[in-house]
């Protein structure tokens, strides 16, 4: 019996633990500054004892003819606010395209260089180190695949956080652990600077369309601040204390895989049943079956569209970091029978070779234990 076989016959239960401390985060004091803060003050929280230090000297930007510098909490506007973006896949470079869109000076770091030229014909800056950029950019956004390269760039000898300025911002998007945002926090306060965890979801049409469904864990007051940025890209919430972004993201993606697999099933059925797959979808696509994930995959899945948005294989970390992490300073455990289930069908697609391909490519594992090579 090979795996997909296997996994029909038996279900792993395993159990989470999330972050569960996502009480609401107070704000904090405003920056001593000649320009009016954009909030009042408020209690400083237990994250910090400290005040926010004055400006920082003007630094140079890549164009130095620009009097450009507003870190926090100097009111963000495209004239004058530095952006910086490091991870231009799919996601990042869509949303990084709309931010360049609403005139944002943006400089971007890419590994590959030549990833970065469709944003520099858009006017892009290029920086040559995650430092570098950090440097000359008032905002930070990372959208990178897994917490280790969250970690490498942000906290790595040469990262952003060695080369932001006090009152800088780092915006992680990225799907990762909630204990790591926490720690980028910690360590982002030493510098004077700021962090928030700002998952997103709604895939890259939603990125495409200035869409997004932004996660947001940090200070109340910078998560507002950054209100300006997060509606070029879509619409931000404030969901509690740094770490609740990404601990929200991985509720959010449990929800995400069970209606992944339920579309998978639903088409499947359909087609055995000797229906036709596009007149059922938009049959009950007005009903309590209806969903975001019908909206945005069903007719990838019947085209066999599996181009991806964001990869399969992250579906595998980002339901990993539920079902088998049990946070040590945490001891409420949840027990998520539908979430491992879903996990192990992902590392099966993952197995078949199809870890690239986009999260609708999941049908596929649906079909081969019924019988049928995928055709797409």
């Amino acid at each position: 019996m090979d795996n997909a076989g296997l996994l029909s016959h038996s279900v792993i239960f395993s159990s989470l633990s999330l972050s569960f401390q996502c009480r609401p985060h107070t704000k904090i004091p405003p920056i001593f500054f000649t320009t009016k803060p954009l909030l009042p003050a408020r209690k400083a929280t237990s994250h910090s004892n400290r005040s926010t230090p004055p400006s920082s000297p003007v630094c140079s930007s890549l164009d130095s003819s620009l009097p450009m510098e507003t870190p926090y909490p100097k009111p963000i506007n495209t004239a004058q606010t530095r952006v910086g973006f490091v991870g231009i896949g799919v996601m990042g470079a869509a949303m990084a395209s709309r931010l360049l869109a609403a005139g944002y000076s943006l400089t971007v770091y890419a590994r590959n260089p030549s990833k970065a030229l469709t944003l520099q014909s858009q006017g892009a800056q290029l920086a040559d180190s995650p430092a570098s950029l950090a440097r000359q950019s008032d905002v930070v956004f990372t959208m990178l695949g897994h917490p280790s390269d969250v970690r490498q760039i942000v906290l790595g000898p040469n990262g952003l956080l060695s080369g932001l300025n006090p009152g800088g911002v780092l915006v992680d998007t990225t799907s990762s652990h909630p204990g790591l945002a926490r720690e980028i926090y910690a360590a982002a306060r030493e510098k004077n600077c700021w962090s928030v965890d700002s998952p997103v979801s709604g895939g890259d049409i939603g990125a495409r369309d200035g869409k997004l469904a932004i996660l947001a864990g940090g200070d109340s007051g910078v998560v507002e601040w950054l209100t300006p940025l997060y509606n070029v890209m879509g619409k931000g919430t404030y969901v509690g204390a740094p770490g609740c972004g990404m601990s929200c993201k991985i509720a959010n993606q449990m929800i995400v895989a069970a209606n992944m697999l339920g579309l998978s099933e639903g088409l499947v059925f359909a087609e055995r049943a000797g229906l036709d797959k596009q007149q059922w979808m938009d049959a009950v696509r007005g009903g309590a079956a209806g969903s975001k994930a019908m909206e945005l995959f069903g007719g990838r899945m019947i085209e066999r569209d599996f181009r991806p948005g964001g990869y399969a294989e992250y579906m595998v970390k980002d339901l990993g970091m539920g079902v088998d992490i049990v946070e040590e300073e945490d001891e409420r455990v949840a027990v998520l029978p539908g979430a491992a289930l879903n996990k192990q069908l992902f590392e099966v697609m993952v197995a078949n070779g199809d870890g690239k391909l986009g999260a609708q490519g999941f049908i596929s594992v649906i079909e081969k234990m019924n019988g049928r090579p995928a055709s797409g």
